[in-house]
This record gives structure tokens, sequence and C-alpha cells, in this order.
């Protein structure tokens, strides 16, 4: 994508996470963040609030998760009525892992 006048690498998360693809008509909403290798947009379905958490609150991803989610959420935090998931965005954009998902979404016809 051009942000900007520079071309930033986009990356779904959706299709990191091997989740189901997005609705039809429903855009991606970018979020960009800045790594040791340059800006990257993460393309993620909608934008909450801002939470206040504390330490007390956070836990290791729960063993059901999947191992692909398990490779870049660093824990969660218990709120009222929900879990905040904490993203590694250093892993989730580093080439490797990217070229990974790719390389198996390409293997499974999407």
């Amino acid at each position: 994508m051009n942000l900007r006048g520079q071309i930033v690498v986009a990356i779904d998360l959706r299709s990191r996470l091997r989740l189901t693809a997005r609705a039809d008509g429903v855009s991606p909403i970018c979020v960009v963040v800045r790594t040791p290798d340059g800006s990257v947009s993460l393309l993620v379905d909608h934008i909450g609030d801002v939470v206040d958490s504390d330490s007390e609150t956070f836990e290791p991803p729960p063993e059901t998760m999947s191992r692909e989610m398990r490779s870049v959420i660093v824990g969660v935090h218990k709120l009222d009525r929900q879990l905040m998931h904490v993203l590694n965005s250093d892993r989730v954009c580093e080439a490797s892992t990217v070229a990974e998902s790719k390389a198996h979404a390409a293997a499974a016809g999407r």
C-alpha cells in the first residue's frame, strides 16, 4: 500500500492467523506499526477502545489457541466479559513468518 508516498507492506491478520475470510463488502482497517525493518500495515476487522490493564489480569495464551495464534499472541488480559489478546507485532511482521503464512495459504488454495 502507499502511505504518504512510501510503499508499505500490508499484512491481513485474518490470513496470517488462518482465520476465515472477511465477509464480502467488509473493508479492513489499516493499523500501521513501526518495526526495525520499517513501517508495516496490519489489516484488521475493527479497532476497539483504549483499555487500561495491569499485570494482575494478564495470563499466557490459552492452550486451546491454534499454533499459528500462539506463535504471535503473547498472552491475554481478562476484562469484563471478554479477553483482550496481546499481539507480538514484531513477530507478526517478521518476513519469515509472513512468507510461511503465504505459502500455507497458497497450499490451502486460498
